[in-house]
C-alpha cells in the first residue's frame, strides 16, 4: 500500500470528518481518478505519437492510449480517425503512487515554482492543472527527448464542492500558490 494512501486512511480521513462535521467515514471525500493527457498536433511527424507514448508509459507506469478524431475539421485538415492526442487514467495504487511521486519530486522542479494555482477547480470538487514539459519527472531521460511534450492532469475527487476539494487536496499536501 503506498504511503500516501496509507496516510489518508490514518491521518486525512479523521481530520476532514472532524473538520467538515460528517457524520459518516463514506462522505469523507477521496481520490478516484487521475487523467493524464496531451493534444498532438495533427501536422507534427508521425513518430511524434510513439515518442509521446514513450515519454508518458514512462513517468505513469501505464500504457497510455491513443485519442482519435470525432469530426471533421475542415481548418485544421482534420479527418475522423485521424490520432489527436494520447491519455492515460490512473487508479488505486498507481494513481496514490503518481500522485505522491508528482507532488513531492516533480512539482518542486518545475522552474519558478511557487505553488499551483488555486483557480484549477470546475465546480464539481475536481481540480485540473497543466505542466508545459515532462522533463521535470525523474524518470524522463532528456538525452532521448526529441519534442517538448506538455500535459494536462485532471484530479477526480468524490467532493461535492470546490472547498471539500481543496481542504482534501491540501491534507494530501498539495502545494497551492498562496
Amino acid at each position: 500500500m503506498p504511503d500516501i494512501r496509507k496516510h489518508y486512511k490514518e491521518v486525512i480521513v479523521p481530520a476532514l470528518k472532524e473538520q467538515r462535521k460528517y457524520k459518516n467515514v463514506h462522505q469523507v471525500p477521496k481520490l478516484t481518478k487521475i487523467v493524464i493527457s496531451t493534444g498532438i498536433s495533427s501536422e507534427k511527424e508521425r513518430d511524434t505519437f510513439s515518442d509521446a507514448k514513450e515519454q508518458i508509459t514512462k513517468f505513469t507506469g501505464q500504457q497510455p492510449v491513443i485519442v482519435n478524431s470525432k469530426k471533421n475539421v475542415a481548418n485544421f485538415k482534420l479527418r475522423i480517425g485521424m490520432p489527436v492526442g494520447i491519455m492515460v487514467t490512473l487508479r488505486g495504487a498507481r494513481m496514490y503512487e503518481f500522485y505522491d511521486r508528482f507532488v513531492h519530486n516533480a512539482l518542486p522542479r518545475v522552474r519558478d515554482f511557487r505553488g499551483v494555482p488555486r483557480k484549477g477547480f470546475d465546480g464539481s470538487g475536481n481540480y485540473n492543472m497543466g505542466l508545459d514539459d515532462v522533463s521535470v519527472f525523474t524518470e524522463i531521460d532528456l538525452d532521448k527527448v526529441k519534442y517538448q511534450l506538455g500535459v494536462n492532469i485532471t484530479i477526480v475527487t468524490t467532493a461535492k464542492t470546490n472547498e471539500e476539494a481543496f481542504d482534501l487536496l491540501k491534507l494530501l499536501e498539495m502545494p497551492f500558490a498562496e
